[in-house]
């Protein structure tokens, strides 16, 4: 009896270690790798078959996982849509509502150091009371990582190594040359809180990639996460042969191995460039990827990718209208996809509304992270979306840049701007063509009231700069 009793408790005590072995293995951080490139338009992915450009990694990962179609960010430019991403909270509400930019390059001005240490893009930042990203995770006991285009500022208050990041190796501010690492004659590459030009000469995805491989592999002991942000495929930040004259500047700059097999099949050399700077990225991550399925963390490993904002340079975003700086769907629709195997469906394609204001709330979600206390979030966790358990409960969406205005509501969009607007029924053109504002007047003014209602509640939220009179 007694040794009866024995073995009952023997196999009691296995079950119960296995369920909770089990329990501890479905609990387990996953490492979280979170890329977005720079201006890379929504028809721009091989698998999606409409332009010549070749993005195996990227096909694969969304064979493997779930593409998005209607998939936004929240300004159509590099700077406030970047701080949504960080932040999860609208550009109007976390204050960096504009770029970060000093505009005299623009008519050939080359700063001084001296002028440069008191620009806009020295001294101008996100809000330091905003909580990011890397704030959050690392709370959550991951180590935090930040490769590539950070864009918050370069102040040292502003960096990442103040904001969240245990990491950094790239660039503050909004474009580089792709080789000398310099904004048009500025040295802007940074590891750490210091700038660096040790690296000068070599192409910034290929820095990119080594730094998101040395991040990784000293991030053994822990779960990690790493902001991966490349540069391409954004034009060069460089003066060209005349500086006063932007049609005289380079553009995006690829190696020649990735821009030879464009030419003959793509309009001109500018548009076999940016193509080539988009395979090479892409290449990039694949051995990224692969080192991380090499040393056992591809199984738990959750990857978001989408673009900052629409395409540029890119020959056009068909089906959609125009492209970055607009509020039209070329501005804000981007190309998206997560993968994490085994807790989201292979070869997925999702039409459900859903937005880079998301993003915080679901990786802190899959990191089992606490949420900010005391913070306006706008986005929701979008897993259960992602995994087609419920619908997404995003029904409206609402830009503004400066004059122009947009929003989102149900299947409606209205946009107003200097270079035309209207009202479009985007569950049947997806291309903005056919203006409905006087055959639908009702659905026009619920859609301006909604704006309006928005635009309060923005101006109602606590103060921040670096932009905002208060």
């Amino acid at each position: 009896m007694q040794r009866r009793m024995v073995r009952l408790w023997q196999w009691l005590f296995a079950v119960v270690a296995g369920l909770l072995v089990c329990d501890a293995a479905e609990r387990r951080q996953p490492n979280i790798l979170l890329v977005v490139t720079d201006d890379q338009g929504y028809p721009d992915l091989g698998c999606i078959g409409s332009k010549p450009v070749r993005t195996p990694t990227l096909d694969r990962l969304a064979a493997e996982g779930v593409r998005g179609t209607s998939f936004y960010v929240t300004w159509p430019a590099c700077t406030p849509s970047r701080g949504s991403i960080l932040t999860g909270r609208y550009p109007q509400r976390n204050g960096l509502y504009d770029m970060i930019r000093n505009d005299m390059v623009n008519y050939g001005h080359r700063y001084t150091p001296e002028e440069y240490a008191v620009s806009p893009e020295m001294t101008l930042g996100l809000d330091v009371r905003e909580q990011t990203l890397g704030d959050v995770l690392r709370r959550a006991g991951y180590r935090t990582g930040m490769v590539g285009k950070w864009d918050m500022g370069q102040a040292r208050r502003f960096l990442p190594l103040q904001r969240g990041f245990d990491f950094f190796y790239g660039h503050g501010n909004n474009g580089i040359d792709y080789y000398t690492h310099e904004r048009y004659g500025i040295p802007s590459m940074f590891r750490g809180n210091e700038r660096t030009e040790a690296d000068k000469g070599t192409y910034a995805t290929d820095l990119f990639k080594r730094e998101a491989l040395r991040f990784i592999a000293e991030s053994k002991d822990r779960p990690w996460f790493l902001y991966l942000a490349f540069n391409a495929p954004h034009s060069a930040s460089s003066f060209g042969s005349d500086p006063t004259d932007r049609k005289t500047r380079e553009g995006v700059q690829a190696p020649e191995q990735y821009v030879a097999p464009y030419r003959g099949k793509v309009k001109d050399e500018r548009l076999a460039k940016y193509y080539g700077a988009v395979t090479c990225m892409d290449e990039a991550l694949g051995e990224i990827l692969a080192r991380l399925k090499q040393s056992g963390q591809g199984e738990n490993t959750f990857l978001l990718f989408f673009s900052d904002n629409g395409g540029s340079g890119n020959g056009g975003n068909a089906p959609l209208k125009a492209g970055k700086s607009s509020l039209w769907e070329g501005g804000l629709r981007v190309p998206f996809i997560a993968w994490w195997p085994g807790h989201v469906p292979a070869g997925k394609v999702s039409d459900e509304f859903l937005t880079s204001l998301e993003v915080l709330p679901t990786l802190a979600a899959a990191a089992g992270a606490k949420l900010p206390e005391g913070v306006k979030l706008d986005g929701f966790d979008m897993l259960p979306v992602l995994r087609g358990e419920k619908q997404s409960p995003r029904t409206e969406m609402f830009w503004q840049r400066r004059s122009d205005k947009a929003a989102h509501v149900g299947q409606w969009k209205w946009i107003e701007s200097a270079k035309g607007g209207g009202l479009f029924d985007l569950s049947t053109d997806i291309g903005e063509t056919r203006d409905l504002s006087a055959e639908k007047p009702d659905v026009l003014a619920r859609l301006k009231a909604r704006f309006d209602a928005w635009r309060k509640e923005m101006d109602a939220a606590e103060p921040r700069g670096p932009f905002r009179d208060y």
